[in-house]
């Protein structure tokens, strides 16, 4: 999938942005990694069971596969943003279950709340490389499913044409059969007919 000159610097800042947050995070210690693991248990009930330093290596591990699929070229571009949209979409549920991350009864962020609400960028980013990643996609199908339409025609065309050359072929040389042999008849003739 060819990679478009808008996609660049969006994969290259969100793909530096959240890498550097997983990098940062693999050396975390006991009173980040208990923080971390806290806020994160409020929006995500079941990682209570989880031990946080455990939960912070998964959190750092998947930050960085995130990281680097948006700065690898050669990942296309729909399944980097399927990763990017993900990620997003789930920093988006962390704003959303976060007690005093909203106003009441409003989706406006707190002034706690808002370096979480920034994070839709994200989410939006994700969703545009995955539409036009799918977009793209489709309009390839397309265009092969045309061109295979097209193809069996210039193929049968292609064929008459040739059958055609091939059948000319034969009956050119039928005809110089036809007069070699009359050319040898009227020769023998001559032969034997009687001088006068």
């Amino acid at each position: 999938m060819a990679l478009k000159a808008w996609h660049i610097p969006v994969r290259l800042a969100t793909g530096a942005y959240i890498l550097n947050s997983g990098l940062s995070k693999r050396g975390a210690d006991e009173e980040t990694a208990k923080g971390l693991h806290g806020f994160a248990v409020a929006a995500y009930p079941e990682l209570e069971s989880t031990p946080p330093d455990t939960f912070v290596k998964m959190l750092s591990t998947g930050e960085i596969a995130v990281g680097a699929l948006l700065l690898t070229p050669v990942v296309p571009t729909a399944v980097a943003g399927m990763a990017l949209t993900t990620f997003g979409g789930m920093l988006g549920r962390l704003y959303l279950n976060s007690p005093g991350a909203r106003e009441e009864g409003s989706l406006k962020p707190t002034e706690q709340g808002t370096p979480l609400a920034k994070d839709v960028w994200l989410l939006a980013i994700g969703s545009a490389l995955t539409l036009d990643g799918l977009g793209d996609r489709r309009r390839k199908r397309r265009a092969k499913k045309a061109k295979g339409k097209d193809q069996p025609k210039a193929t049968n065309k292609g064929a008459s044409a040739s059958s055609a050359k091939a059948q000319a072929k034969r009956k050119a040389k039928a005809e110089a059969k036809r007069k070699a042999k009359a050319e040898a008849k009227r020769r023998a003739k001559r032969k034997l007919t009687p001088a006068a």
